[in-house]
Order: structure tokens, then sequence, then C-alpha cells
């Protein structure tokens, strides 16, 4: 499809069929118990939405809906059915959540009852994204982005602190009289106050690997590299030097990005070590059983702050990243650990990691990126809904 056709589609989708789709059901009567819940890559509810979802589900006083879009999975009349049944839904419902960008919701001209939420999917605020990637090889234009928006037509935001709330104001352009950014919480991260499930975490990774042996975890999450639509998985660490130095205390569990679709095989000579669980395990449960996370430029790194366990930032390609995309913040002072380049200073660090841990550090960045997140984020949203406005 040359350039002509593909701006032409767009344009027929996004500025006639979506919206007028959207306009012919959005007089009919409000469900005021109506909640619809939009995923736009997975055939499962992400972990942003799952624990709201089923916190709902359990009051029994809303009536759930899912759509999945399968943005990337379907061709171009599926997709476009996918979003009529979706806009026909939503034009309905009393409220409506997103954990990432969507343009088809920013297409239309939501009815005044309806409340959309932006869960989004991550916490803080660390590499760029939407219009503040305007600039960079990574982004659209600012021009596209105004034309063909993603972040438009929000009623709430929720953020992870008052200190990200800039961040996203800027990344989505909001203004900070709309008071749509919201710091009070991100709902995905109650899981981590409950000890049930930090002991059903716990259970799941030592049934699932009893190889294990009573050894540390080490967990190295990287983000992707590319295109959203290309995403490529990092070079990442020698797993060969890793395993020499460091497999009789700890073993390597591996969780690559989920829009990676080719990930780095991983030889059987080290299986008593390293295990890519990538399709096995969510983040969610790594996190809570790791002892270590290595990361590079994943917003996870907030999220596992809340253990105030120690961090490695396996660095190897800062300033090309850096170019490609940016940040918020300054990489090296924002990073609460190590930032690292090779793996024999990765080794190194681990091997010596009581004595250089600053356990004050990760202290200070939890405080400042994610101070609203505290168990109580869903129930704060649910009560901001319920006493809002609309």
């Amino acid at each position: 499809m040359n350039r002509y056709v593909k701006n032409a589609v767009r344009f027929g989708l996004y500025k006639i069929l979506f919206p007028l789709q959207y306009r012919r059901y959005r007089n009919c009567p409000l469900d005021r118990k109506k909640a619809v819940f939009i995923e736009m890559e997975r055939e499962t509810l992400p972990e942003s939405m799952d624990y709201l979802y089923h916190v709902m589900e359990k009051e029994g006083r809303y009536d759930l809906h899912v759509h999945y879009i399968r943005q990337r999975h379907v061709g171009q009349k599926r997709l476009a059915a996918n979003i009529c049944r979706c806009l026909k839904d939503m034009a309905t419902a009393r409220f409506v959540f997103l954990c990432e960008g969507n343009r088809f919701v920013s297409c239309i001209s939501p009815r005044k009852e309806t409340m959309i939420v932006q869960l989004w999917h991550g916490c803080g605020a660390f590499k760029r994204f939407g219009f503040s990637t305007a600039q960079y090889r990574f982004g659209g234009s600012r021009r596209e982005y105004v034309k063909y928006p993603y972040y438009k037509n929000y009623d709430y935001v929720t953020v992870s602190s008052p200190s990200v709330a800039w961040a996203y104001r800027e990344a989505m352009n909001l203004s900070e009289e709309s008071g749509v950014i919201r710091p009070i919480g991100v709902s995905r991260t109650d899981v981590y106050f409950q000890e049930k499930f930090l002991e059903d975490c716990r259970q799941k990774i030592q049934k699932a690997y009893p190889w294990i042996q009573g050894r540390r975890i080490l967990l190295y999450a990287p983000t992707f590299r590319g295109q959203v639509g290309t995403a490529a998985a990092p070079a990442g660490p020698d797993i060969a030097q890793m395993a020499e130095k460091l497999s009789d205390r700890y073993v390597l569990l591996i969780k690559q990005h989920p829009l990676v679709k080719e990930r780095p095989a991983l030889s059987r000579e080290y299986q008593n070590f390293a295990a890519d669980v990538s399709e096995e395990q969510s983040i969610e449960t790594l996190l809570c059983v790791s002892d270590i996370c290595i990361s590079d430029y994943s917003s996870l790194v907030f999220e596992y702050s809340l253990f105030e366990r120690p961090m490695i930032f396996f660095a190897c390609d800062l300033e090309e990243y850096e170019d490609w995309r940016g940040f918020y913040y300054d990489y090296q002072e924002l990073t609460p650990g190590p930032v690292l380049r090779t793996t024999e200073q990765l080794v190194d660090y681990i091997l010596h990691i009581e004595e250089r841990f600053d356990a004050e550090c990760v202290k200070k960045f939890r405080e400042k990126f994610m101070s609203a997140c505290d168990g109580h984020a869903t129930e704060r949203l649910l009560k901001l809904l319920e006493n809002g406005e609309k």
C-alpha cells in the first residue's frame, strides 16, 4: 500500500467512519452500570486493567465489557470491524478504561455522560512518549499527533505520584488547568501490598522452576528497541560469563518486552542457570520474587522500587537510545542503582552487592516517583469515578 493510499485509508477511518459509527449510537440510553475495557494488542486483559476489572466484578455493581482490538495482529478489515463493534458498545457506557494511546477513542466526540479513564501501562516517567517524542526519531511529528491524536477525550489519567504529572501533561498535550492528570496511584500496583498475592507468586515460581534450589533470583527485564511495530530485543549481557561466575548463588530469569516477537535464543548449556520466561510468567510475578532487577530503560523499575530491593541498569547503548527516544529526566541522575556497560561490570557488582547496594537511594526514588502507590489506588479511583460530575 503506497503512502497516498495509506493516508487516504487512515483519513477515511479516523475522520469519517469511526466518528460516524459512534454518533449512530451515542444518543441511545446510557447504561449507568456499563464499564468498557479496551485492550489494543493482546487477547487477554493486561496487568494494567486486570486488578481493577476483578475488583469491579467482585463488587457486582457493574456490567463489564471487554474489547480486544488486536491492532497489529489482524488485517485492516477485521481491525475496522473490531473498532466499530467497540465504538457501538462504548457509546452507551458510563465508564471506558484504556491503558495505552488510542486513536479511535481520540477521534470521536464522546457523550458528556461517559467517563474515559486512561490507566496507562506503566508508572513514573522514564522514556519519552506521545508529544514528548515529536523531535525524536522514535516519534511522529507534532502535526501528525494533532491531526490523528492518541491522547484526547480523557476525563482522568491516573499516575503514580504528583512529581510526574508534568511529564504526562506534556506527553498527552494536556493543560494543568484541565485537572485530567490525577496522582492517586496506579491500580495495577495494589497487588504488591497483598501478602497472599506475594506468597502465591513465590509458590508459583518454585513449582515452575524447581532447579532454582534456593538460589537468589536475578531478573533481566529490558525494554524493546526500535519502533513499536518492529520491536526488537537488545543484545543483553553475556549469559556465559554470568553463568560461570554467578551460577552457584544465582539464577537468571529473562523477561523480554511483550512487543518483542523474535527473542534471542538461549543455549541449553545454561538451562540450570538461565531461562527465558517471557511467555510463561507475568512481570508482576517476576518483580515479586526477584532479589535483584536488571533493566535498562523500562518503567518497571518504578514498580520494583516498591520492594526497595537492588536495581542494576545495564545500558550499553545509552547514547544511541537517548538520541532515538529521549528521557524525561537525566538518566544518570534518575537511576537508583549503578549504570553499567559491560557484563564484567555487571558480574562484579552482583558479587559485591552486599557492600555496594545503596538502600537509601532506592527509598528516595520510591518516595519521589511512587508516593501515591500504597495499595489503595483502585479504591481511590472507584471513589473518584462514583463521585464524579458525570
